[in-house]
């Protein structure tokens, strides 16, 4: 799950995808294309409206993006199209290209919507995009069972 800061969008992806599968077999992390905020908490109000839904994100803590991160996961999920593109600035091989998806798709294939980022909005945005990323969650963590 990739945001640019890694403390609204991404750590709410991270926190619902996790409550929805095993951990033991399913690996769910995140990260921002910028270095902004490294090491810092998520943003009080991801960490407020998660805990709304029972998800606790106190225990994450803000990286950056690297290269590695196309070896150590299956799939990449960018939270809108300018982080999408800085992820795939940094593939190597078509197969690291082939990991990376905007994170709505799986919502509306195809439709290359953005999930808005809420970091200069009130807490109404943080619930919209809680609400948006339960969805997208809720079909990627259906499509992991069905894998299996």
């Amino acid at each position: 799950m990739v945001c640019l800061g890694n403390i609204c969008r991404s750590p709410i992806a991270e926190g619902v995808l996790q409550s929805k599968v095993n951990s033991d077999l399913v690996y769910v992390d995140s990260a921002g294309t910028a270095a902004y905020h490294v090491g810092n908490a998520p943003d009080k109000r991801s960490i407020d409206i998660a805990f709304k839904y029972n998800i606790n994100l106190k225990n994450q803590k803000a990286r950056k993006f690297s290269v590695i991160d196309f070896e150590n996961f299956d799939t990449i999920y960018a939270m809108d199209e300018s982080n999408y593109q800085d992820i795939l600035k940094l593939a190597k091989t078509n197969a690291h290209t082939a990991k990376v998806k905007l994170i709505l798709n799986e919502v509306n294939p195809h439709s290359n919507q953005s999930v808005p980022d809420p970091y200069y909005g009130g807490s109404q945005g943080f619930e919209k995009v809680y609400v948006m990323l339960e969805k997208a969650c809720s079909i990627i963590a259906e499509k992991l069972q069905n894998d299996r």
